[in-house]
């Protein structure tokens, strides 16, 4: 079993920037794929950005440009720099390593972007 627990999370102005941190309870990334989610109010979630094993990053297309998924070199955390933050990133935001039949969310962390 592996604990996700993510933190960073917080209130922030439009254009502003946040790191968000996902921390696992032993090393795997490098390892598993690991995806950052989120889940807008009322909405469902959504990928927004993924790392594979190989190292490949895809983004969706609301954040190209302005987030960027990355990992510690020991592979215990992965990170997500998010940069211009809008109110429409406004969200719970979830760290997601799976990899074959193992998969493990964390419990998120809250993002606001408000004015």
């Amino acid at each position: 079993q592996v604990e996700l627990v993510e933190s960073g999370g917080g209130s922030v102005q439009p254009g502003g920037s946040l790191r968000l941190s996902c921390s696992a309870s032993r090393t795997i990334f490098g390892i598993y794929h690991t995806e950052w989610h989120r889940r807008a109010p009322g909405g469902i979630r959504v990928l927004v950005a993924s790392l594979e094993n190989t190292g490949r990053t895809t983004y969706a297309d609301s954040v190209k440009g302005r987030f960027t998924i990355s990992k510690d070199d020991a592979g215990n955390t992965i990170y997500l720099q998010m940069n211009n933050l809008k109110p429409d990133d406004t969200a719970i935001y979830y760290c997601y390593a799976h990899l074959g039949a193992s998969n493990y969310w964390g419990q998120g962390t809250q993002v606001t972007v408000s004015s």
